[in-house]
């Protein structure tokens, strides 16, 4: 499998780019990988790059996005903060990265287990990290399924996961909702936008359906006015 071209790219949808991600993934839960010759990538993508997909996970060391998704050099931009969480640079990253560079899709990824979260959860306080985790305050607030406050915090595994999966879905909305520039893209079709968790117990990635917002033929009823509510 060859490093992607400028053609190749333009070639693809932001619901095809999805569908390799996905693909990929199956592949990595089946211990497979596509035949990739690295070294020749690396001569490939000398002059230029060229990603289909743009991936905002955690810097898990567990959770690599070119390994979770199968992927190779030059094939996604990888954009790595603890908790997955968005701010300023990383929304510029990713208009670089869609508006410029020519990615066709951006992946909110989370993962299960996530030390940040479970951080955010217990309310650290400690250096810069203090400032990190209240952006994923909002996230473990929101939570409403667990009423008992003596089970919310870090020892709850089902509340960690729960807000692990709010935070996700609020990052991909807040990726929107931030950035006028990837929401022009979104709404005209040139970008998708969605959100998933991966599993490190089994390598599997879920995607949501609840906040995978892809405007195609798949998707008549596309409207981003739905996000105002």
């Amino acid at each position: 499998m060859k490093a992607h071209t400028k053609e190749t790219q333009n070639s693809l949808t932001p619901r095809m780019s999805l569908e390799i991600l996905q693909e990929g993934n199956g592949r990595f839960v089946k211990n497979l990988k596509a035949q990739r010759d690295l070294l020749a990538q690396v001569n490939d993508t000398r002059e230029g790059q060229w990603p289909f997909a743009t991936v905002l996970s955690c810097i898990d060391s567990r959770t690599s996005a070119e390994l979770i998704f199968d992927q190779g050099l030059g094939d996604i931009f990888s954009i790595r903060i603890a908790g997955n969480i968005v701010n300023t640079d990383i929304l510029g990253s990713m208009e670089f990265a869609c508006k410029v560079a020519g990615s066709k899709l951006i992946v909110v990824l989370g993962h299960t287990k996530c030390g940040a979260v479970k951080g955010a959860c217990d309310h650290v306080e400690m250096g810069n990290l203090t400032e990190l985790l209240s952006k994923l305050q909002p996230a473990v607030y929101s939570e409403s399924e667990t009423t008992a406050i003596d089970k919310r915090n870090s020892k709850n595994g089902k509340f960690v996961e729960n807000v692990a999966s709010l935070n996700v879905k609020r990052s991909v909305k807040s990726i929107i909702e931030r950035s006028f520039i990837l929401e022009e893209m979104l709404n005209s079709g040139e970008i998708g936008i969605v959100g998933a968790m991966y599993n490190i117990d089994s390598g599997k990635v879920e995607f949501y359906k609840d906040v995978s917002y892809i405007k195609d033929e798949k998707n008549p009823k596309f409207n981003l006015a739905e996000l105002r509510h």
